[in-house]
């Protein structure tokens, strides 16, 4: 007989399978990557378009191309745009990011043929018109002051600016001159340089007619590469900045470095320490600086990898007169790494943490694209992240050190204080 009073025997698990993408390449330089799975009649379409920041020739252009891109065409008006996604059951998410703009429909099978020639009309004859583009001015503008009274968002706007420079796409502090000087023009240029080509991922539930349907409507797209860009060099400001807001009760603290791109050979022991550190909730930041001396509700250790640059950040809020004592604490956690071996009970507790973690992270199809679209983005290998785990299995507490030593060290951080 069973006796539940035993826990079962723990068996770590170190597999990461991720669905085997149907790969089609159309002449005109268009990948589409299809990833089948799920039982839900529903599919999810995503186009990658190299057009973000990195791309763009004036601050917030790219943001606002791709924001107006469902604010009306050459035939209907936005009204119309979100009238047509909301009949057939279908939601629409543009997204303007450092390096890349997402364009992502999700919609019914039962009503993709309709969805489709609407998506593409959207994201081949958007008309860019000037009453939306004063309405989403006005818009940012108010989210823009209401984020600039956030010491937390100060905090990481100036955070970036120091690691990469004022005028490096990474580091631009927006503001609210930037969208006053940009014109239709700009939208006209920036579209018709970089929105082409673009890296589809298509998820979920779908037959061989619906992947045809896709295959045909995507060959609309122009072919060609992207408009050159300027070289952007780092110009790194100072490593310790203090803004002060005497309004502010408490004080956003963010501590970091650049980091290592993901193709790098280093790279994951580098994600890996960055976990120990303050990747979950028992990490060494958390059980310091919150549990034993109270003085945040919480503090996470992460890495920003991004196509042209990565970093590492660290960020809490705290009292503001509690803004020393946890950099001076920050910077002790730093030494320890790189001084003291992790005990093997550690070692094992976040090395599960992360392994586990990672796993949990493939259970729909649209999360097995999301790595799929890391993977093909970021020019990896497509076991990259098998590896990763066998990385990390492996791992031992005298690697953990020497990573530690060569890019954790604490007097190379960069700090920033706002509150």
């Amino acid at each position: 007989m069973l006796d539940r009073t035993i826990a079962p025997p723990f068996v770590r698990d170190v597999s990461f399978e991720l669905i085997k993408p149907d790969v089609h390449s159309l002449p005109n330089g268009v990948e589409t990557y299809f990833i089948s799975g799920g039982s839900q009649n529903v599919l999810k379409v995503e186009l990658i378009f190299r057009a973000g920041r990195w791309y763009e020739g004036k601050a917030t252009a790219a943001h606002f191309t791709a924001q107006l891109l469902s604010k009306g065409t050459r035939n209907k008006s936005s009204y119309e745009i979100a009238t047509i996604f909301d009949q057939y059951g279908a939601h629409l998410e543009v997204n303007a990011g450092l390096d890349f703009v997402s364009v992502s429909v999700y919609a019914l099978n039962k009503t993709l043929d309709r969805v489709l020639p609407l998506l593409m009309e959207i994201l081949t004859e958007p008309a860019f018109p000037q009453r939306e583009f004063d309405q989403s001015k006005s818009v940012f503008i108010q989210n823009l002051q209401v984020s600039n009274e956030k010491t937390s968002y100060v905090a990481s706007q100036i955070f970036r600016r120091n690691l990469f420079g004022k005028d490096h796409p990474y580091g631009i502090v927006v503001e609210e001159r930037h969208p006053a000087q940009l014109s239709i023009s700009d939208f006209k240029k920036h579209f018709e340089s970089f929105f082409l080509s673009p890296k589809v991922f298509v998820s979920g539930r779908f037959s061989e007619g619906e992947k045809q349907l896709l295959l045909k409507h995507l060959e609309a797209f122009r072919s060609g590469q992207p408009a050159s860009v300027a070289t952007h060099s780092v110009k790194a400001g100072p490593t310790q900045e203090r803004v002060e807001k005497k309004e502010s009760v408490q004080s956003s603290i963010r501590v970091g470095k650049p980091s290592l791109l993901r193709s790098h050979e280093d790279y994951v022991g580098v994600l890996f320490v960055s976990h120990i550190l303050g990747g979950y909730f028992g990490s060494r930041l958390m059980k310091n600086i919150r549990e034993e001396k109270g003085l945040t509700y919480g503090i996470s250790a992460s890495i920003h990898g991004l196509k042209h640059g990565s970093y590492l950040i660290i960020g809490a809020d705290v009292n503001k007169e509690n803004t020393n004592l946890t950099f001076d604490e920050i910077q002790k956690e730093l030494k320890t790494l790189r001084s003291t071996l992790i005990t093997a009970e550690e070692l094992e507790t976040s090395r599960n943490h992360f392994i586990g973690s990672l796993q949990s992270e493939i259970t729909t199809p649209f999360a097995h694209a999301d790595k799929i679209k890391t993977i093909v983005l970021h020019d990896l290998s497509t076991d990259h992240y098998r590896n990763m785990i066998r990385k990390i299995d492996a791992i031992t507490p005298q690697q953990i050190i020497d990573i530690s030593e060569r890019y954790y060290h604490e007097d190379s951080f960069t700090q920033v204080a706002v509150g």
